[in-house]
């Protein structure tokens, strides 16, 4: 029903933008710990260590950023950081056609590719919001929510081919170019960008500006509990696969294009998740979709500790994606909707930026956390602790709103965060 619905020109190019970039890194799929792996051959510390540091320092270099962004247009920022995303990467294929390539370079490379994501993203949710009325705001989110996962489906087994094939780092390179064509995208969408609200006060940054984002999500009655639980959701899961991908590719020996195929067939529960979303929430409601399949998504991790070596392991992994996927793809593009419609335009940019830094400090710190644990205990303990701690997560959801209590939710939202109903946004990021 939402899926044939127009939603205008300049949307379509951008989303043609996104899916070209979402399937360039979906391509390259673990790709930096996977050259890590096979190329530099390194252990699980390491290769967690690669993954906390980009995310970490990535992260606290964007905080500057979020404010930057919020006064000024949006399109040449995300195109700018599609170009540092494609220069920063094509470093590495160079790098390794000269013999030069480094574990350093890779922390550079992935500091620099997680600063850019962080300031995409809160440039593209501004972006959207000229762009998508109220009312196709989940539709949209949908359309992008079924592109992640359509991508992330064909994605990581053709990466694994190729990589079987050429290297891991080429996967890298197709990657680079991926964001090279999202650029040209974006700047194909036309029109005339709306100009962005004036800084208040003054044209410098202010301290206070940096802080803004977290002072929103942090003093919001309903955003705040999914602002933790999506935290340290995301983090839980994002640890647990550096000691999985040693696992998997080291001990139980599985080659590259296997390990793909284990991530890309459970995405189909990507796709109906996504597709089930807005009827779900016509039906039974905003908040409670959010409280079930927050919920449900939890449930999962676990079972990939019992994973072993051949079909039987492969057909496990599957099994846990798709009910986690499944799960997650109803619940990501109501959030998105749900954090948008109540957070006020002039202060959007911010706010997301401050989501985005969160989240990718929650996965850095529980990533590098992990990785000694696995260092210590061994990849399986590692993996069964964090199903075991994301089984507790949905005591973060907030609950209060189920029932007859979410008409009283709302007009609490409305009255303590100047919430704008009639200026919907929409956000890539995840």
């Amino acid at each position: 029903m939402g899926a044939r619905r127009s939603l205008g020109r300049s949307f379509g190019w951008l989303w043609a933008a996104y899916g070209v970039s979402a399937l360039g890194t979906w391509l390259a799929f673990d790709a930096f710990a996977l050259v890590a792996i096979l190329v530099l051959h390194t252990g699980p510390a390491q290769v967690s260590a690669l993954s906390a540091a980009g995310l970490a320092v990535g992260a606290v270099v964007a905080v500057p950023l979020g404010p930057w962004v919020e006064f000024r247009r949006k399109r040449p920022v995300m195109i700018g950081m599609d170009l540092v995303r494609f220069a920063a990467l094509m470093t590495i294929p160079v790098a390794f056609a000269l013999g030069r390539l480094t574990f350093g370079q890779l922390l550079v490379v992935s500091v620099l590719v997680a600063a850019a994501d962080i300031t995409f993203t809160a440039a593209s949710g501004a972006c959207l919001k000229a762009l998508v009325p109220r009312e196709d705001l989940l539709v949209a989110n949908g359309r992008f929510e079924a592109t992640t996962w359509s991508t992330t489906m064909v994605g990581p087994p053709l990466g694994g081919a190729v990589v079987a094939v050429f290297g891991p780092v080429t996967t890298i390179a197709a990657n680079a170019v991926s964001f090279l064509l999202s650029a040209g995208g974006i700047r194909a969408m036309g029109g005339t960008e709306p100009r962005p609200s004036p800084r208040p006060d003054s044209a410098k940054l202010r301290a206070g500006d940096l802080l803004h984002g977290w002072r929103f999500l942090l003093t919001h009655a309903t955003l705040r509990p999914l602002f933790f639980n999506n935290a340290l959701v995301n983090g839980l899961i994002m640890a647990a696969q550096p000691p999985l991908a040693v696992l998997m590719l080291g001990r139980l020996h599985f080659t590259p294009w296997q390990y793909g195929l284990a991530f890309a067939l459970p995405c189909l529960g990507g796709l109906i998740g996504s597709r089930l979303s807005r009827r779900l929430v016509t039906r039974f409601g905003q908040r409670r979709v959010l409280l079930v399949a927050g919920t449900l998504r939890a449930c999962w991790g676990l079972g990939l500790a019992f994973v072993g070596p051949g079909a039987a392991g492969l057909v496990l992994v599957m099994a846990v994606e798709f009910g986690l996927i499944t799960c997650a793809a109803v619940f990501t593009p109501v959030l998105a909707t749900y954090r948008l419609e109540r957070t006020p335009a002039d202060r959007l940019a911010r706010t997301l930026s401050a989501w985005s830094i969160t989240v990718k400090l929650s996965i850095a710190a529980l990533t590098a956390l992990w990785g000694l644990l696995a260092a210590a205990t061994g990849p399986r303990v590692a993996i069964a602790t964090a199903g075991l701690l994301l089984l507790a997560t949905p005591l973060l959801l907030p609950r209060r709103a189920l029932g007859a209590g979410e008409a009283v939710g709302d007009e609490e939202d409305n009255g303590n965060d100047g919430d704008d109903r009639t200026d919907p946004a929409l956000t890539t990021g995840r």
